[in-house]
């Protein structure tokens, strides 16, 4: 009677602890180039958008209509933007955080 005890003791703390660890497996981890992005752009380009100027967007569509494709283009737009954007150099985004950047943006707004 005592071996059933414990095997229901131990099933009903199985039953606590799993959902419990699963907690922590589900959580979203947020990449490098997510938390950069937040860092330096999404206040302009929330959820890819452009609160500047509405046709050029982080998504695929008006990347692509505006020439930029590659992560070396956005990087190179972050560099040397058009009007309404201010630049960032390598001192305010390094060359490996604007990749990081880069690929998130083209991962992400698609």
């Amino acid at each position: 009677m005592k071996t059933v005890r414990k095997i229901g003791v131990l099933v009903v703390s199985m039953g606590l602890v799993l959902p419990a660890a699963g907690l922590n497996a589900a959580e979203k981890v947020e990449s490098k180039g997510a938390k950069l992005f937040q860092q330096h752009c999404a206040v302009c380009h929330p959820g890819g958008g452009n609160i500047i100027n509405k046709a050029k967007t982080l998504h695929k569509k008006d990347r692509e209509a505006n020439g930029v494709r590659t992560a070396e283009d956005i990087i190179g737009k972050m560099r040397k933007p058009g009007p309404g954007m201010n630049p960032f150099d390598t001192k305010t985004v390094s060359d490996k955080d604007a990749k990081e950047i880069a690929q998130y943006v083209l991962n992400t707004f698609k």
